[in-house]
């Protein structure tokens, strides 16, 4: 029998024993062919690598992440994760369904890529509602029914309206999963799911959703695994007290590791793979860990074709050199070597292509001095609603300050506080929603963006109004991306020229503009775990406590609106 490919000698990854053992490996086609301790005597081997002193584990596989959060496309993403050792994800790319609809949908399916890219359906385009947030693009239950027949449509993406799923039995999110049920009624459902517990959880599952990725606790994770549900755990959620909690119960078959948002300058440097080392770190034994982000995310979305190193599944595999460190010496994808350790990532021999309009999608006027100042009834000082940001993850909370007020208007730039400003991008309504933030900018200056998750309008927050003005400027001059400026000038920018949210550059070049914007807001003040998400998810009006949509603050609990002034209507 011939046979293309034989690993030989390597410690190979048993997902069902959950051990190394030294066995051969040989290869036909994409497919693993036999796997023995014994010696290939009667196969027929083409192409022979040796695997002494190597580990043999399964392709990384990803099952909740957003492509768009990497700030590129699915062609150049899928060569930059290949390097880390992913070989699957299932993205769910509802950032690029907010900005442009179906035909964002349908731009990314098409991108070709070595790399298997399954797709989630946003479940929450808008997140909310259209009442409470402005997007480009709009996903409802037509459009659902149009993707459940896709054949790379595998999930329903993460349902996150709250007050739909809990109080609303006939919201759009309730119509969309009994439409997923319906059609298509083992299809896994995914939630996101935050600070969610007791009789509310209960609401969640007993809709049929049945997976969480958001910030966990040792609480969290005993009582929503207990209760049934998967647990996808982001890089926030790995620590040795949540890792301890998976340990001492024996959780692992309910688990898997997810990278949710990877940033372009961070994926430079790792990925699902870095997870699995940090893991390790927290205290998870190495074997569970690739167990976790390998057979147990597999079994989650009901692959029956990997995940493992066994006859007749694919052969998608790495070489490590350790197993403790995940030093990756090779990756194979379909038996074919894909990367090797030190070797340049690579890329799509044509730059990715999007429809013209995708280039041209931010529609907004400047911003004038005018705008930015705030009448209020009170003579000398008013109390104002602020959004506190943290030093750790995307929560926030919800405090009141007090603001001087000079000629009847709030004197916000000597206030401590920073003014946020959101302007709809799209030329549908023209809106603009104000609001102030705790612990964002120490220094004078300002950060504007469109990638301001998931509604992506211009988001602009300063401690100065001409920096506001120059940074909301550059950022509409170059069709979105990321700005930063001080004393008047821009320090740092990353365009996104793509629905204002997506690059088309090459890795190493995004990810070094958006390095450069990281540091220049640490260098105004900026501190928290991750600088830019935590930015760009002040707008996020499902994600706790108090975030700001077009349309203004928000209790994301409740969906009520907050006033700028306590007092005052906005």
């Amino acid at each position: 029998m011939k046979v293309d490919v034989a690993i030989l000698n390597g410690q190979v990854f048993n997902s069902f024993t959950k051990r190394f053992e030294k066995k051969h490996v040989s290869i036909i086609g994409d497919k693993f062919y036999y796997i023995s301790p014994d010696e290939f005597e009667r196969l027929e081997v083409q192409e022979v690598v040796d695997a002494t002193n190597q580990y043999i584990v399964p392709g990384l596989i990803d099952i909740h992440m957003h492509i768009e959060s990497s700030m590129t496309s699915p062609a150049i993403f899928s060569g930059a994760a290949l390097a880390h050792g992913v070989t699957t994800v299932v993205a769910d790319a509802h950032e690029i369904a907010n900005v442009c609809g179906m035909e964002g949908l349908e731009a990314f399916f098409s991108q070709p890529s070595v790399m298997d890219i399954f797709y989630a359906i946003p479940s929450s385009v808008p997140s909310t509602t259209p009442e409470l947030e402005t997007t480009g693009g709009y996903i409802g239950v037509e459009e659902v029914k149009q993707l459940l027949q896709h054949p790379k449509v595998i999930a329903l993406g993460e349902a996150m309206n709250f007050n739909g799923i809990v109080n609303e039995p006939d919201s759009l999110i309730r119509q969309i999963i009994r439409a997923v049920q319906k059609e298509r009624p083992f299809m896994p459902l995914e939630a996101h799911i935050p600070r969610v517990s007791s009789l509310d959880l209960a609401k969640f599952l007993y809709a049929g959703l049945t997976a969480d990725h958001t910030h966990q606790t040792p609480e969290s994770i005993y009582e929503k695994i207990t209760n049934g549900m998967f647990l996808e755990l982001q890089k926030k959620s790995i620590t040795p007290e949540n890792i301890r909690v998976i340990v001492e119960n024996n959780f692992y078959e309910y688990v898997a590791f997810v990278t949710d948002d990877v940033m372009a300058d961070d994926l430079l440097d790792g990925h699902l793979n870095a997870l699995v080392q940090l893991a390790i770190s927290c205290g998870m034994p190495a074997e569970q860990a690739l167990y976790c982000t390998t057979y147990t995310p597999a079994r989650r979305m009901g692959f029956q074709d990997r995940g493992a190193i066994v006859s007749g599944f694919k052969a998608d595999f790495l070489l490590l050199n350790d197993v403790e460190s995940v030093e990756i010496a090779a990756v194979y994808k379909d038996g074919k070597l894909i990367h090797e350790r030190g070797n340049e990532i690579q890329y799509p021999d044509e730059k990715p292509h999007f429809p013209r309009h995708f280039y041209e999608s931010v529609q907004c006027r400047a911003l004038t001095a005018k705008d930015l100042r705030i009448q209020v009834k009170a003579s000398e000082k008013a109390i104002v609603n602020v959004i506190q940001i943290a030093q750790v993850g995307t929560f926030t909370e919800h405090v009141q300050r007090e603001v001087a007020v000079v000629d009847g208007y709030l004197d916000w730039e000597n206030s401590g506080l920073a003014l946020i400003v959101v302007m709809e991008r799209y030329g549908k309504t023209g809106d603009i929603a104000y609001g102030f933030v705790e612990n964002a900018l120490v220094e004078k200056g300002a950060v504007a963006t469109t990638w301001a998750h998931d509604h992506h309008n211009v988001m602009v927050m300063g401690t100065c109004a001409e920096d506001i003005l120059v940074a909301q400027k550059q950022l509409v001059d170059m069709q979105g991306g990321y700005v930063v400026t001080q004393d008047g000038n821009v320090r740092a920018v990353c365009p996104l020229p793509v629905g204002g949210i997506i690059s088309d550059a090459p890795i190493q070049e995004l990810g070094a503009q958006l390095k450069e914007v990281r540091q220049a807001m640490v260098a105004l003040g900026y501190r928290n775990s991750n600088e830019i998400m935590s930015f760009s998810t002040l707008s996020l009006p499902v994600s706790p406590v108090i975030k700001i949509t077009d349309k203004g603050m928000m209790n994301v609990r409740s969906q009520m609106m907050i006033p700028l002034v306590e007092g005052e209507r906005n």
